[in-house]
């Protein structure tokens, strides 16, 4: 009984060590086939809704640069907002790629918590996705001075179920990040990184002429009582995100261990249950079949026997 119950306490522990590795990739295959889903819709999408979602877009981050943020949005801002670039029904409005910290999600509509453990936020006071209609590859700058974007995304870290922006703090300046949307890819190289209060709302204002993303999580890791903000500025792009392929769906090295380690280590703890059960059910067998065998042959007792033959 010791045995047994110390073998699932061995499997409980090797549950719970494999957890986060396995929770982890599991939520990062579904968060890529989200993305992969979201390609496709891109894809049958034809020219002319293409052109208008995409139109529409730019003139609501237009809109925004006229009128600067509105922290508090009402139902009507609200409503114009979730149409904007919902191509699918599904709340998806393109995804993020942070390659350094091996990140590819979705971003979604807002920054409701059933979001935000599963994937990434965007802040819905904020500029889309899609930057500046007037930025300019061949100048590297928004030639519009009247035009300006600022987009906010948001991801949870230090999740047992999903890596998501726990890495983020790895990022220094002059590394680069993408914005996906439609066909359209926005790189960002990171210039400044902040911890702010979570009511210091200054680094995060729409400046116009300038294209900017921010990264938004949550430090320090575990009590979460400020805000790490990684902002970067647009550059021109250095790596396609235009074609995801299920190759994007892969391994980190660091869940190999755990998914080839837990299985192999379950078998043994059920091996070793059995072998163990076995070897103690094997004397009380044995030594039945000798009582029996006494009994058979009036010899119950062999001491008593001994002492019959000495009489």
């Amino acid at each position: 009984m010791v045995g047994f119950i110390l073998t699932l306490i061995l499997i409980g522990g090797a549950s719970l060590l494999a957890y986060p590795s396995v929770a982890n990739y599991w939520n990062q295959f579904h968060q890529t086939r989200a993305v992969m889903d979201y390609v496709q819709a891109v894809d049958d999408l034809d020219e002319e809704d293409y052109e208008a979602v995409l139109q529409s877009a730019y003139d609501y981050n237009r809109r925004l640069a006229e009128t600067g943020f509105n922290w508090m949005p009402d139902e009507a801002q609200l409503a114009d907002y979730e149409n904007q670039l919902d191509i699918n029904d599904t709340g998806i409005m393109g995804y993020v790629n942070i390659p350094k910290i091996n990140v590819m999600l979705p971003i979604y509509h807002g920054i409701d918590e059933t979001i935000l453990q599963i994937a990434i936020g965007h802040l819905e006071a904020s500029s889309l996705p899609i930057g500046c209609e007037s930025y300019s590859f061949e100048e590297r700058r928004v030639t519009d001075p009247s035009e300006g974007s600022h987009t906010l995304v948001s991801g949870h870290r230090g999740l047992p179920s999903a890596r998501l922006f726990t890495d983020l703090d790895q990022l220094v300046e002059g590394d680069q990040f993408s914005l996906t949307v439609l066909n359209e890819t926005m790189t960002y190289e990171v210039d400044q990184i902040r911890i702010v209060e979570p009511s210091d709302l200054s680094a995060l204002q729409l400046e116009l002429g300038q294209d900017y993303c921010t990264l938004i999580t949550c430090t320090p890791y575990g009590v979460n009582t400020h805000r790490l903000l990684v902002r970067g500025h647009r550059i021109q792009n250095t790596f396609d995100d235009g074609n995801i392929k299920p190759e994007a769906i892969k391994f980190e090295p660091g869940l190999v261990a755990p998914l080839v380690a837990a299985p192999i280590l379950l078998l043994l703890l059920i091996l070793l249950l059995i072998t163990t059960r076995s070897k103690k059910k094997e004397p009380q067998k044995d030594s039945k079949w000798k009582q029996r065998k006494r009994r058979d042959t009036g010899t119950d007792d062999g001491r008593e026997v001994e002492h019959e033959n000495k009489e």
